[in-house]
């Protein structure tokens, strides 16, 4: 599931009252700890590696801090030439070595039992809180900031997506079967925009990786953009859960798999309602060329009880 490893899980909790966010990412033994804890609890068929999208505009020399209650806090803004020039395409043996090291000792804890996702944001998603400066409902300074500086914008996702693309191999060397990518605000773009200043970048990472490790692409709001996307290298594609199976079906044909698509939120419906939204869901989606997901993240005040109702009936599921 979409953030397995995270705040409904008490065991997280512990950690999380005695280790600030990015000493939990950037330590290798709390990393794997964190990205074991809902395999050892709720089962699910895949381990996803606990870091974080911004790790990456950190190793490019941003200074990104994670505040209570606010989330990413990035000051002052990347909107000016100047800072666009200094940041950097860094070296990420050098400056990400610590998720390398985690994603080594998570497969030596795992031992083949389930495979390893590894995950990434999408360049423009990356971009928004560079340039908002902290999280945002619509982005706007972020928008405006591409409308008004075309050129700047796309230095600033060329950097990015280079940067991206590198990290990704190597997370793929040190043992990553599967890579992930999040679009979590391309839903905010025009369907124009988004080809412009955010697919044109993700299919740049699709297609440097493509042939060497499945890839998903997870572009949250993005139901307009299903077609093009189930025609590219990628291996399958998140659905939210604004977009009904029959329709994301529909849009991205027969030859690609889906993944999805629960609202977190009905999580926290009696089990009873769970288990029996989910296996609808299956059915909708049919069970070939798909993996049953939630449509977004997990929230923090899941019960866990619930979260192991979903995997449980999805496991057991019979047609």
């Amino acid at each position: 599931m979409m953030r397995q490893a995270g705040r409904y899980l008490p065991e997280f909790r512990k950690l999380r009252d005695k280790y600030d966010f990015f000493t939990r990412c950037q330590t290798p033994e709390l990393a794997t700890e964190i990205t074991l804890q809902p395999i050892r609890i709720i089962k699910p068929d895949a381990a996803i590696l606990f870091s974080d999208i911004l790790v990456v505009p950190q190793a490019m020399g941003v200074n990104i801090q994670m505040r209570e209650g606010l989330g990413p806090y990035i000051s002052p803004p990347v909107r000016a030439s100047k800072q666009i020039k200094e940041i950097r395409v860094p070296n990420i043996q050098e400056t990400l070595g610590y998720v390398l090291e985690a994603i080594k000792m998570t497969n030596r804890e795992l031992a083949g039992e389930v495979p390893l996702i590894g995950f990434s944001g999408a360049p423009w998603t990356i971009l928004c809180y560079l340039v908002q400066g902290q999280g945002s409902k619509t982005f706007d300074k972020a928008k405006e900031f591409c409308f008004s500086n075309v050129n700047l914008a796309e230095e600033l996702l060329q950097k990015i997506t280079d940067t991206t693309i590198a990290y990704l191999k190597e997370k793929v060397k040190a043992g990553c079967h599967v890579i992930q990518i999040f679009d979590s605000w391309g839903g905010v773009l025009s369907p124009k925009d988004h080809k412009i200043f955010s697919w044109k970048y993700i299919n740049q990472i699709v297609v440097s990786l493509a042939d060497i490790v499945p890839v998903i692409v997870f572009a949250k709001g993005c139901w307009y953009t299903l077609e093009e996307m189930a025609s590219s290298k990628a291996s399958a594609l998140g659905i939210d859960w604004t977009c009904p199976p029959h329709q994301a079906r529909k849009l991205a044909g027969e030859g690609i798999t889906l993944q999805g698509n629960l609202d977190p939120a009905r999580l926290l419906s009696p089990i009873a309602e769970i288990q029996k939204m989910t296996v609808q869901m299956i059915r909708e989606f049919g069970k070939d060329r798909y993996i049953a997901n939630l449509g977004h993240g997990m929230l923090p005040h899941i019960p866990v009880d619930h979260a192991r109702a979903f995997v449980d009936t999805v496991k057991s599921y019979n047609s």
